[in-house]
């Protein structure tokens, strides 16, 4: 079975809470896009954690987790991970983790290059966490990166890095700024790619005979449908495919179908970054609800922007996804509305559209909000569907309707146990 866990809506939708709690019962999960630009955050019997890099299943015994051919990695960053994990009592081995060798490098550079680019643009920057994602996926469609596996063939990695440095040397200059130090950078690549040697191999041959044996397997996506680089709020995306539909093929199985796609959404809207964002609430109101919830962002502290659930943005994720089923999270945090409001649809200059737009649309866009009762009661110690409040019941009825998925998980708190299943 080929599962895939994605995002909904903007990213932060909880994906790594999901992923810790139905990971359970699978032999693999793999990452198939982006790099350390989110975090997935997971609560479980050994503590609290923010990952970057590494799958959610890394907590789960027995569960292989896969660094896919889809991602850009910081060796930098990924050492760093594996080195706290380790601290904190997490067993990570060469047989639990396992990084593809056609992987690419996000380098020193590629950092550097974020930054100047966010700086130059000013109030215009489109919200890039500066961690070098959108110049290392530049550079893999240039053809002008190095691979994981380089770092294994010391004898011609300095040659190759010669030649991608080179060809940014090119921007540097253009921002009046130094070019790549190639001793410094090689010796980045030869300590970290001394550490990480033993995770890195050819994973796509362990996937496919994991898959064809009919071994159970997790894809674990990075951010939601919006920030797409395809189809998602452009220019205000990561550089990667979000979508369920590229799982397979980041992962390093191009050649298997998906079986089943889980949709992880919030029970209210949530975005950290740039870009539109219909239903966003303003001053004290964000301030108060950000603070109730702790919204802010999971790789880099930012604090999110945050408002009532956006039916016309979830409708196009769940499309855009093809998901079978959805995730509800975080539903115990609106137990103290005693009305919620939901965004049903947009005004775009006097037309009521309930079909997601995009471009000059899409900015114009102001949300028209309908409210539901509240339940007004703690609902963290709910497990069953039949322990909920009948207002509860209805908020769920009129997600499923609205954005025409059955919600199978509804999660009521950070801890595995805190979660119940609606049949």
């Amino acid at each position: 079975m080929l599962t895939a866990v994605v995002g909904v809506n903007w990213g932060d939708e909880g994906k790594g809470r999901m992923i810790d709690l139905l990971s359970a019962g699978y032999d693999i999960v793999a990452r198939y896009q982006g790099g350390n630009n989110a975090g997935h955050t997971v609560v479980n019997d050994f503590g609290k954690f923010v990952l970057n890099l590494i799958p959610c299943g890394i907590f789960r015994e027995g569960i292989i987790n896969v660094l896919g051919i889809g991602m850009v990695i910081d060796l930098e960053h990924l050492r760093d991970e594996i080195e706290g994990l380790r601290a904190r009592g997490i067993s990570i081995t060469p047989e639990n983790l396992k990084i593809s060798e056609k992987a690419i490098i996000c380098l020193p550079y590629h950092r550097r290059l974020d930054v100047l680019e966010e700086d130059r643009l000013g109030s215009g920057a489109q919200g890039s966490t500066r961690r070098g994602i959108a110049p290392v996926y530049s550079d893999k469609y240039h053809r002008k990166a190095l691979r994981v596996g380089d770092v294994l063939r010391r004898d011609t990695l300095r040659e190759k890095l010669e030649t991608v440095a080179g060809f940014k040397d090119l921007l540097f200059s253009g921002y009046g700024e130094a070019p790549v130090s190639i001793p410094d950078t090689l010796d980045w690549l030869c300590r970290c790619g001394d550490f990480l040697a033993p995770f890195i191999e050819n994973t796509e041959t362990l996937l496919e005979s994991a898959a064809a044996s009919g071994a159970k397997i997790m894809l674990e996506a990075q951010l939601g449908t919006l920030r797409d680089i395809d189809f998602g709020i452009y220019p205000y995306t990561t550089s990667s495919t979000t979508l369920a539909a590229f799982g397979p093929i980041g992962a390093g199985i191009p050649g298997r179908r998906l079986d089943r796609v889980i949709g992880v959404v919030k029970a209210y809207s949530s975005s950290v970054g740039g870009g539109p964002f219909t239903s966003k609430w303003h001053g004290e109101e964000a301030e108060r609800f950000r603070e109730l919830s702790g919204e802010y962002g999971a790789a880099t502290g930012r604090p999110r922007s945050v408002g009532p659930f956006d039916c016309v943005a979830s409708r196009f994720g769940v499309k855009m996804q093809g998901a079978d089923t959805l995730a509800l999270t975080k539903f115990d945090i609106l137990s103290h509305l005693e009305k919620i409001p939901v965004c049903v649809a947009y005004d775009v200059n006097g037309r009521r559209v309930e079909d997601f737009p995009t471009g000059d649309d899409l900015d114009a866009a102001k949300p028209i909000f309908e409210y539901l009762p509240g339940f007004s009661t703690d609902i963290s110690k709910c497990r069953r569907a039949d322990d909920l409040p009948r207002a509860a019941i209805d908020y769920i009825k009129f997600i499923e309707s609205s954005v025409g998925a059955r919600i199978e998980y509804v999660s009521v708190g950070p801890h595995r146990d805190e979660f119940l299943v609606i049949e």
